[in-house]
């Protein structure tokens, strides 16, 4: 006998690199373009820094309330479509059975087996509102904690991607001179995270990557242009 070992390989935490994803995209593109138009008019690296510092901590906060409202919606939205698949079982049963018994119909089994397995789910009602919301709805049953560890995981993405390109004006006095490293640092990091961004998402690889690096130099490099024209 041949034994063939199959391995079915799937993301895993899709949420939180989902959060990852949205904080450091933004955190590593906005703070760069803003570090980039101050120093278009400043030439000292503090005023940037302070300015920086500032914008990275209301962007996280922001960043990982929106979060917050988000994973709150999605789990309000599961209740209220619970509580009305409830009602539909205690008001309407038959005809919730008849849409589970569409559902079988449509995996092409017969007659009999639909008939079965749908008086076979219809006797406990927690496992026929489960089968209707997940199979009929397409909604799974949300983590009670989503929306608070989606806050807090897109809000600290965000700082560490900022600190990014803000790092150098730490150390240089002069700008123009840190802003050259900041571009380097920024450019190589946005690369890199667009590099993973497109292996998670399934697209190529290199395309990805370079085009998540030129949006966050063609946002810095407009935001540097402006502050020249308006200096």
């Amino acid at each position: 006998m041949h034994h063939h070992n199959h391995e079915e390989k799937h993301l895993e935490s899709s949420e939180f690199l989902r959060d990852v994803v949205i904080g450091m995209s933004d955190g590593l593109t906005v703070p760069f373009a803003l570090a980039a138009g101050l120093t278009g008019a400043v030439e000292n690296s503090s005023i940037v820094v302070i300015a920086g510092i500032a914008e990275i901590v209301a962007g996280s906060i922001a960043m990982g309330l929106g979060g917050y409202l988000a994973g709150k919606t999605e789990q309000d939205h599961y209740n209220s479509e619970l509580k009305r698949e409830y009602d539909e079982v205690d008001k309407v049963p038959d005809m919730e059975k008849k849409e589970v018994q569409d559902f079988f119909e449509n995996l092409g089994l017969s007659k009999e087996i639909q008939l079965k397995a749908t008086e076979e789910i219809a006797k406990d009602k927690k496992q026929w509102v489960d089968f209707m919301m997940k199979f009929e709805l397409g909604l799974e049953t949300p983590d009670p904690q989503r929306a608070k560890k989606s806050a807090l995981n897109i809000g600290l993405s965000y700082a560490v991607g900022g600190i990014i390109p803000l790092g150098p004006y730490f150390f240089i006095a002069d700008s123009r001179e840190a802003l050259k490293f900041s571009i380097i640092a920024t450019l190589i990091c946005l690369f890199v995270f667009g590099y993973f961004k497109s292996k998670i998402t399934g697209v190529p690889v290199l395309s990805g990557a370079l085009k998540v690096m030129l949006i966050g130099a063609l946002a810095a490099a407009a935001a540097f242009g402006v502050a020249l024209l308006f200096k």
